[in-house]
């Protein structure tokens, strides 16, 4: 049944393809480039033609701001092909901006969180592997498109020994009722240590389609991807000091001892997806303007984690066998919502839906380990209920949004409401507040492994997070957010103070989390200073929920012209730091971070100098990362045990092409 089900989804995506909301791009957009509108453009030849140059696009009639990007949401912005400090910062594996993230030593293996988001509004719990999760493409990750004319990008950088990255991205309109894309991600990148190779790849494609009459309008994405890395756990204790004291036997890294070569993880996953709508009245009179319409979002997902060991290590205690071991766990994940749209200029815009997701999470076999059943399977269904609203009244914007499981075995809910007040073209300001209950991720609740002490069903409450924010934006005077988050019934692995091996543990205290974060760039002619400052604290009385005090990053750079204008040139200095704290520990055989207190990690700068230039629609990237690295010593860790990366100089570009 699931099969047929599945060629059907497909026959619809390859013969009517799925559409995305065409806003028309009007004047009115906010600091962030985004137009809160899902009104169809009538004519493509008409547009402003603001901001970039449409040189290189072959059809005069093409504007710049016709080359629609659009989300899951329909927010909607039009593509960039400028050069700025902004780009620079998003020229990375995961292409956007990592400040909050410090990445390991090797291109797409993980990275630790410095700076915690909780304005998560999933009622499901979520697939376990969260350290490898940062390249998995979501949902909310997929945009879709609508061009004049076939646009493409093409981003390339190189990686770490016998590898590259590349991201290939191709789309078109066959009619102003179609569209589609096609994208693919690759990377392989051996590593400067020992067992460290990442392989990846993420496919996408999405297909958009409207009728003449706009009455009928849908999107829809395919993804697959899969995630492998070679893992060595860390350095061994007794190399730690050799690293640590730039003993020059040790520069070639290949000869620091790690803790095994024998092991990897894959993360795979394939997802189908359609969101599609139908209005059913667009009644517009002198006074009111009402609209109404119905839509269905379907999903399914399929995704699975591994673990692969030849041989039984110590560093995850006794294995139930001592070599071929293997760990694998699958979740099939089935969502569908039914929701109605109302609109009216005088009330705002209104959205109920009613969902019913169908999960299956667990193994092959059940585990009889210390006299107790493991059971190998969590499977059901859960019915929600929720709704949105949006309001523009002037110069004031509200918006609000709420969802609650109402039958199932997952209990969950969640509220968010925002509020912004634009003072000036410049100058903006928005209070949120935010409420979530959601249950614990899947490999808290069920675990399996060949290692004995990785063997676990829990029963932990939901994690209950209230956040409240308030945010200042203006590029005269600066971005300023300030962030109170109480967090109950805290989730998080850790090592048993006994055995030394991580479990999974609930906290029984309240958290408490301030973040006030301070944006802001300062010009002076060809010169800049861009500044990101976020200073951190907690109130954790048992240091489960640990951040650095400070995380800063400032690049002080030149841009200017030359050679009549032909080449653009960005060129300066990049300052990260964050402050010492207990960094949170990696477990490959979970792919989990973990909370540990025996050692504080930070308080080391990195310098990065770049050079980058624009030459009509390529952009052009060279960067010596880590210039420092020999002279500030070696005390530089992504994770306990996981160095940061030396000197290197890498470079890269990312091409657009207008037909």
């Amino acid at each position: 049944m699931r099969k047929i089900f599945l060629a059907f989804f497909l026959f619809c995506i390859v013969n009517i393809g799925f559409s995305q909301i065409t806003p028309t791009v009007n004047k009115d957009q906010n600091q962030d480039g985004l137009i809160k509108n899902d009104d169809y453009q009538n004519d493509l030849s008409k547009g402003s033609t603001k901001s970039t140059s449409n040189k290189n696009i072959k059809n005069k009639e093409a504007k710049i701001d016709m080359y629609l990007i659009v989300s899951h949401k329909s927010d909607t912005t039009y593509v960039d092909t400028t050069l700025t400090v902004r780009k620079e910062y998003k020229f990375n594996y995961l292409r956007k901006d990592n400040f909050n993230l410090m990445p390991f030593s090797n291109v797409g293996q993980s990275y630790n969180t410095l700076v915690y988001n909780f304005n998560d509004n999933n009622l499901m719990p979520s697939f376990g592997a969260r350290a490898r999760h940062f390249n998995y493409m979501e949902i909310e990750d997929i945009n879709y498109y609508h061009v004049p004319t076939p646009f493409t990008d093409l981003y390339y950088k190189t990686a770490f020994e016998q590898g590259q990255q590349v991201d290939a991205f191709f789309t078109a309109n066959t009619s102003k009722q179609f569209n589609f894309s096609i994208a693919y991600k690759g990377l392989r990148s051996l590593g400067k240590y020992q067992h460290a190779l990442t392989s990846t790849g993420n496919f996408r494609f999405t297909s958009s389609y409207k009728t003449k009459n706009n009455r009928y309008i849908a999107n829809g994405h395919i993804v697959m991807q899969d995630l492998l890395n070679e893992e060595n756990g860390g350095l061994q204790d007794t190399n730690v000091t050799y690293f640590e004291n730039g003993n020059p036997e040790f520069k070639d890294r290949e000869l620091l001892a790690v803790n095994f070569e024998d092991a990897e993880n894959i993360l795979k996953g394939k997802r189908f997806y359609l969101n599609h709508k139908y209005v059913i009245n667009k009644k517009i009179d002198s006074l009111t303007k009402n609209k109404l319409s119905v839509g269905q979002i379907i999903s399914f997902e399929d995704r699975y984690y591994e673990y692969n060991q030849e041989d039984q290590t110590d560093y995850f205690g006794e294995a139930f066998q001592d070599e071929d071991l293997r760990d694998r766990v699958t979740l099939e994940d089935f969502n569908t919502q039914l929701y109605v749209d109302y609109s009216n200029n005088i009330i705002g815009s209104i959205q109920f839906n009613a969902g019913y997701n169908n999960y299956n999470y667990g193994y092959d076999k059940v585990t009889y380990i210390d006299n107790s059943l493991i059971t190998n399977r969590l499977k059901g269904g859960v019915i929600s209920i929720g709704g949105a609203y949006y309001k523009n009244i002037k110069k004031f914007n509200v918006e609000g949004e709420f969802g609650i499981n109402v039958s199932g075995d997952f209990e969950g809910n969640f509220i968010k409401g925002r509020a912004s007040y634009q003072f000036t073209d410049d100058l903006t300001f928005s209070a949120q507040i935010d409420h979530n209950s959601k249950a614990p991720n899947y490999n808290y609740l069920l675990y399996q492994s060949v290692y004995k002490n990785y063997n676990w069903k829990s029963n932990f409450n939901n994690t209950e997070t209230q956040n409240i924010e308030f945010a200042l934006k203006s590029n005269k005077i600066a971005n300023v957010s300030f962030s109170l988050t109480s967090i109950n019934d805290y989730l998080y692995f850790k090592k048993e103070s006994v055995s030394g091996l991580v479990k999974p543990f609930q906290n029984d205290d309240s958290i408490s989390y301030l973040t006030i974060k301070l944006e802001k760039e300062i010009k002076y002619k060809k010169f800049a200073l861009d500044n990101t400052i976020v200073y951190q604290t907690t109130q954790d009385d048992n240091q489960v929920f640990n951040v650095p005090e400070i995380v800063t990053r400032n690049t002080l750079y030149y841009s200017n012209h030359f050679f009549k204008k032909a080449l653009f040139l960005q060129t300066g200095i990049t300052f990260n730091y964050f402050s010492s704290y207990y960094m949170n520990g990696y477990d490959p055989l979970l792919a989990e971070f973990y909370t540990q207190t025996d050692r504080e990690y930070g308080g080391f700068p990195r310098f990065d100098f770049f050079v980058n230039a624009k030459i009509q629609q390529a952009r052009i990237f060279i960067k010596a990362e880590h210039i420092n690295s020999a002279w500030t010593g070696y005390d530089f860790y992504s994770a306990p045990n996981h160095p940061y990366r030396d000197f290197v100089i890498r470079f890269g570009l990312v091409w657009n092409f207008f037909l």
